[in-house]
C-alpha cells in the first residue's frame, strides 16, 4: 500500500478505516528494508515487536480511535531506554544492553498509540555532529549518500528524511536534533529544558540534554510534543508548567505582530554563502507574512562553543564514570579490579568519548576547576542573560541552524575543532535552556538542504511552532523528497 506521508495522515487513515495499523506497519518495514542498507539509519529493527503491537491496535481499534498517535510508526534514538529492546548509545560498552524499563517518553508514546519499530544510529553517547562516531558505522545523508546526516541524532533524522518512518525521537545536548534535521531537510525541535522528562535517557550532559521530536512537518512535531511533554516525578528537573495542545495553531500563515530578532553580527564570518542566501530569503518570507525583523545582539555568544565544550565534557566525565564493567554492559576479563576498569573503558569507549572524558576530568580537577569549569559557568550565565535581554524585546531569535550544509563523510573526523564548530548556532539554546526549532528553508547550489532556526522564550514552544508552521505553510521546502526515496517508490 502507499504509506501516508505524515503522522496526522496516518492516524486519520486508520481512524477512518482506510488503512489498518498492520498495513501501515508492514509498509514501514518494507521501506526500511529497501533503504536502510544504503543509509545505515537504524541500529536495531524489531519487526516482530512492531507487528504484534500493530495487530493489538487493530483488535481494539474501536476503543482506541481517539489516541493521538494511533498506529503511527516511530523510531527511537539508541540512547533512550526501551524495555527489552537493545539500547547501546552506539557504543561497544553497551553493545548487548537490554534495559529493564522504558523511558517516560516511550511510555507516553505507546499510551498514545504509537508503534516503535526500532532504534536509530547516533554518535556514541550522543557525542558528535556527524554520526560518524558510532561504534557500528556511520549513517549517510539521504540527499547525497557521500555526505554526513548531521549528529548526534543522525540516524533519527535520516530515517525520517528517507520516509522510512514519519516520526522519530532524538536528544539534543548542543544541537543534536536541530543540526541533523537541517542537514537532512526535515523539522526538528529541542523543547525547553525540563519540558520533556529525561528519565530513561542515557545521560551525556545532564544540565543540557533534552529529548525532542523529528518529523517532516511542524504539525507532526507539535503533535508529538503534546504527547511526550509534561511533569514526571521520576525526573527532578521536569517542569510542572501545564502543557498546552501544541497542535492547535499550526496552520495559520500570518505572522502579523510577531517580532523576530536577527543577531547579524554572528553571521559575518564562517557561514557558507549558500546557507546565508537561503537564510536571507527565509527572513524575507517571514517579513512578507507580517513579521517585524529587529537587529539584536548576543554579545557573549561568540564564547558559546568553548563554554559548551567545557561544561558538557565535565558533566560527561561524571556521568560516564558509571560504565566501569561492574554493573552492566561490557566487562573485560582482567587479573585485578583496576585492570578490569582500564581494559573495559579502554576497549568499550571510542576515541571521541575518551577525548571528552579526559577533557572533562581535566577541567574538574584540583587547580583547574576555577580557571575552566567555574569560569565557563559564569559565561554561561552571561549567554543566558543576552538571550533574556533579546527576548524581552522580540518574540523569537532567528539564525541559520548550521553554518554549512552537510559536509562529506570523513572530511572533519580528524579535525575535532572544525567538527565542534558545526554547532556554533545551536549550543546557545542549550546553554540558556530555551526551545528552538529547525525548519527547512531551501537548498544550496549543490542540492543540499538548509535549515532556519527559531529560538523562543522558556516554555513558549507554542510561539516557536506557530512561526515555523507559518513559514512552512507558504514555502515548498518541507515537501521536497530526496531522489533516493523517489527512486525506491
Amino acid at each position: 500500500m502507499t504509506l501516508p506521508q505524515t503522522a496526522v495522515e496516518i492516524r486519520r487513515a486508520i481512524a477512518a478505516g482506510r488503512a489498518s495499523a498492520s498495513e501501515i506497519c508492514e509498509a514501514t518495514l518494507e521501506r526500511i528494508t529497501a533503504l536502510d542498507s544504503l543509509l545505515g539509519a537504524f541500529r536495531t529493527v524489531d519487526s516482530e515487536r512492531a507487528r504484534r503491537r500493530a495487530a493489538e491496535l487493530d483488535r481494539h481499534q474501536n476503543d482506541l480511535s481517539g489516541l493521538p498517535l494511533l498506529g503511527v510508526p516511530i523510531a527511537i534514538k539508541d540512547n533512550i531506554c526501551t524495555r527489552g529492546l537493545r539500547t547501546t548509545a552506539s557504543s561497544r560498552i553497551l553493545e548487548s544492553y537490554l534495559p529493564p524499563y522504558d523511558a517516560t517518553v516511550i511510555e507516553r508514546l505507546e499510551s498514545a498509540g504509537a508503534i516503535i519499530v526500532g532504534k536509530t544510529n547516533c554518535d556514541e553517547f550522543a557525542m558528535g555532529s556527524s554520526t560518524e562516531n558510532s561504534a557500528y558505522g556511520a549513517t549517510r545523508n539521504p540527499w547525497q549518500t557521500d555526505r554526513i546526516p548531521g549528529g548526534s541524532s543522525g540516524g533519527s533524522a535520516a530515517a525520517v528524511a528517507a520516509r522510512m518512518v514519519p516520526l522519530s525521537l532524538g536528544s539534543d545536548t548542543g544541537g543534536s536534533i536541530r543540526q541533523p534535521a537541517a542537514l537532512c531537510g526535515i523539522v526538528g525541535l529541542k523543547p525547553t529544558y525540563g519540558r520533556v522528562s529525561r528519565y530513561g535517557l542515557l545521560a551525556f550532559a545532564s544540565s543540557l540534554d533534552q529529548i525532542g521530536p523529528l518529523a517532516t512537518s511542524v504539525e507532526d512535531v507539535g503533535l508529538v510534543l503534546s504527547v511526550i511533554a509534561g511533569h514526571d516525578p521520576r525526573d527532578a528537573t521536569s517542569s510542572r508548567d501545564p502543557v498546552p495542545d501544541f497542535n492547535t495553531d499550526t496552520s495559520a500563515d500570518s505572522l502579523k505582530g510577531t517580532r523576530i530578532g536577527v543577531p547579524r553580527a554572528l553571521l559575518r564570518e564562517g557561514v557558507d554563502s549558500g546557507v546565508l542566501a537561503a537564510f536571507d530569503q527565509a527572513l524575507a518570507v517571514l517579513e512578507e507574512r507580517g513579521a517585524s525583523l529587529i537587529d539584536v545582539e548576543l554579545l557573549h555568544s561568540r564564547h558559546a562553543i568553548p563554554v559548551y565544550y567545557l561544561i558538557a565534557t565535565a558533566e560527561a566525565s561524571s556521568n560516564l564514570a558509571r560504565y566501569d564493567g561492574g554493573r552492566y554492559g561490557v566487562r573485560a576479563d582482567a587479573s585485578t579490579l583496576m585492570a578490569m576498569y582500564e581494559q573495559t573503558r579502554g576497549s568499550g569507549f571510542g576515541a571521541e568519548v575518551k577525548r571528552r572524558i579526559m577533557l572533562g576530568t581535566y577541567v574538574l580537577s584540583a587547580g583547574y576547576y576555577d580557571a575552566y569549569y567555574l569560569k565557563a559557568q559564569q559565561v554561561r550565565t552571561l549567554i543566558k542573560a543576552d538571550y533574556d535581554t533579546a527576548l524581552a524585546n522580540v518574540d523569537l531569535v532567528a539564525m541559520p541552524t548550521s553554518p554549512t550544509p552537510a559536509f562529506p563523510l570523513g572530511e572533519r573526523i580528524e579535525d575535532p575543532i572544525q567538527m565542534y564548530l558545526a554547532d556554533v548556532f545551536t549550543v546557545g539554546a542549550n546553554l540558556a535552556g530555551l526551545p528552538a526549532i529547525s525548519v527547512p528553508c531551501g537548498f544550496t547550489a549543490e542540492g543540499l538542504p538548509v535549515g532556519l532556526q527559531l529560538t523562543g522564550r522558556p516554555m513558549d514552544e507554542a510561539t516557536v511552532l506557530h512561526a515555523a508552521a507559518a513559514y512552512e505553510h507558504v514555502t515548498p521546502w518541507s515537501r521536497e523528497i530526496p531522489s533516493l526515496v523517489k527512486n525506491a517508490a
